[in-house]
């Protein structure tokens, strides 16, 4: 049961509800539901989702795709404990069994990380929205969106770092990030992943890109592409394009070209 300092949110048009806090915390949005849209994979998979908070992308993919499990890692246990309530909510009954809560470091290394669940070889799919505040921008004084958003110095290396050391070979990475953030990322993939795919996202035509979208493959040695910018608003009003209004809501996924 929720009370005044929680909310309820539906995603997918009701397909599934996160437990978030009101008013405090990263609240889940479009960002988690786009990164989702990267998993587009009809197998039987493990997905591993870093940094989940309350653990919107996490079961947005295992509510599209149902032979996928997802298992969501995070430091905080305040958040933690939201994505356990909405594991527990009768509207999740669907999906739950799939899906598991693991408070855990991503940035742990070596023998302290596999103990802490983040196993060698065992997922094949990482997906991962990072902090994306910058430590000189202005903090909050909410301690609980502070610690969601403040990015610190290596922080895309060690999470891509566990990223790869996670997955299985062959396997996706897939993230979600401000486009200041891409000569980081690339230096992080390195040699570890190959084959990125960058889509930057625009609001609307001839407007700034907001974010990227980000995939790479673990192992593989093809080459980076830029992808066509995806534009979220039809021009002059805040109504979605058709397409991302299908990726949000879980009716499409943002396939890589070079499946």
């Amino acid at each position: 049961m929720t009370d005044e300092s929680e909310t309820v949110d539906a995603f997918h048009r009701g397909a599934f509800h996160i437990v978030q806090p009101r008013g405090r915390g990263h609240r889940s949005g479009m960002d988690a539901m786009l990164l989702a849209a990267l998993v587009d994979d009809e197998r039987p998979i493990r997905v591993a989702d870093l940094g989940a908070g309350a653990g919107a992308a996490g079961l947005a993919v295992v509510s599209r795709l149902d032979r996928a499990e997802a298992a969501l890692f995070e430091r905080s246990s305040d958040m933690a404990a939201f994505a356990r309530k909405s594991l527990a909510l009768p509207e999740n009954a669907r999906l739950a069994n799939r899906v598991s809560v693991i408070e855990a470091d991503v940035s742990l290394i070596g023998k302290a990380r596999n103990e802490a669940g983040l196993v060698d070889d065992s997922f094949h799919h990482v997906i991962m929205n990072p902090p994306f505040n910058d430590a000189s921008d202005r903090l909050t004084p909410d301690a609980l969106k502070a610690e969601a958003h403040a990015m610190t110095d290596g922080l895309f290396e060690s999470w891509v770092r566990t990223a790869g050391a996670i997955m299985i070979p062959g396997g996706q990475l897939s993230l979600i990030a401000r486009p200041q953030s891409i000569g980081e990322i690339i230096a992080a993939c390195g040699k570890r992943f190959g084959g990125m795919e960058i889509t930057p996202i625009h609001p609307r035509e001839g407007e700034n890109a907001v974010r990227i979208l980000v995939t790479a493959i673990k192992g593989s040695r093809a080459r980076l592409a830029l992808r066509a910018p995806l534009v979220m608003h039809e021009e002059g009003t805040h109504k979605f394009s058709a397409f991302v209004d299908d990726l949000n809501n879980g009716r499409a996924a943002y396939s890589r070209r070079g499946r």
